[in-house]
């Protein structure tokens, strides 16, 4: 009984409260019939036609696919890829070398060749990502002059891809020291003399730590690159030849990289104020070029004996890369 009076007395406690039996029930309803009104208004809404139009956002239409369009990478020849089309690689060839031989006259001739896709800029070991896309067939080609008296390229190279064809575009080494002063000189024009730079003491010994100098030590070059790749990878392009003969070496460096001679004497004609060769048709354009300003710049005198001592310095270097490579390039 006590237990029951209890639980009596607590609901005759609610019942006086609350004013009557049902009053538990009838409480929540309030908040059950606003709910339903706005369930409702939401469904009526949801009608088509029934609410008003700034209520609807349309979905935004497709935009329309586009085509691929055929393009020309920046610093590249050859046909047209289309976008996406392709794929990059390593380069399959490098002009490596060397600086002030004749490499960027090399690569501009070239690049009249359908099949050669060649980066324009100097990577300085290359990146594949920066290299155009090829179609099976095509070559993909660049040029860096420094690689050839870099030590570290070689074995870089090799890693990256052991089965490149290498380009070595030479010049007589005392030429190519001058010439290479001579952009220096355009460049810094408070230079010291060229005989300054190239001897100690006066006309004591030739100064082998200067890199005019140094470069045209080809054979030491050589017998670097030679630890990583045989000899029957590099192609050794005369920069005299090049410049007298174009078409001529052209068809060497074709016949090199497993190309058709594409690329003949029809190109070229030869400007006789610059005394250099310009192409007929340049890639991309029906008129005539030839290379840029600097080409054909005229050499500042060195003294007669300052030449011979170079020439007798050079001469054994020169023996030894004419046994090595096999070629007498007549520098002597």
């Amino acid at each position: 009984m006590a237990g029951s009076g209890g639980l009596g007395g607590g609901a005759g406690g609610s019942q006086g409260a609350g004013g009557g039996p049902g009053a538990a029930l009838r409480a929540p309803r309030a908040p059950l019939l606003f709910a339903a009104l706005v369930l409702g208004a939401y469904c009526l809404c949801a009608l088509p036609g029934r609410c008003p139009p700034a209520g609807r956002i349309p979905a935004p239409a497709p935009a329309p696919a586009e085509p691929p369009r055929a393009v020309r990478s920046p610093g590249t020849s050859g046909l047209p890829v289309a976008s996406g089309s392709g794929r990059r690689r390593f380069p399959q060839a490098l002009i490596v070398g060397v600086k002030k031989g004749g490499t960027r006259a090399l690569l501009e001739f070239l690049r009249l060749h359908p099949d050669v896709r060649a980066l324009g800029s100097e990577p300085h070991f290359f990146d594949r990502s920066l290299m155009p896309r090829t179609l099976d067939g095509q070559i993909t080609m660049e040029k860096t002059p420094s690689y050839f008296v870099t030590r570290e390229a070689p074995r870089r190279i090799h890693g990256m891809s052991p089965a490149t064809k290498l380009i070595v575009v030479v010049r007589n080494p005392v030429t190519r020291a001058i010439s290479d002063y001579a952009q220096m000189l355009s460049k810094t024009p408070g230079l010291p003399s060229f005989g300054t730079l190239a001897f100690r003491r006066g006309l004591g010994p030739v100064d082998t730590a200067w890199s005019a100098v140094r470069i045209g030590l080809y054979a030491q070059h050589l017998d670097n690159w030679l630890r990583y790749f045989p000899l029957s990878r590099f192609l050794f392009v005369s920069g005299e030849r090049l410049v007298s003969d174009p078409a001529g070496e052209l068809g060497h460096v074709q016949d090199f990289l497993g190309l058709k001679r594409v690329v003949t004497d029809k190109h070229f004609y030869f400007n006789a104020t610059k005394g250099f060769p310009c192409l007929k048709k340049a890639q991309g354009s029906g008129r005539p070029r030839c290379l840029g300003k600097s080409k054909g710049r005229p050499h500042p005198h060195v003294p007669e004996a300052m030449v011979q001592r170079l020439r007798a310095f050079y001469r054994p270097f020169n023996r030894k890369f004419y046994q090595m490579t096999g070629q007498d390039f007549g520098w002597d």
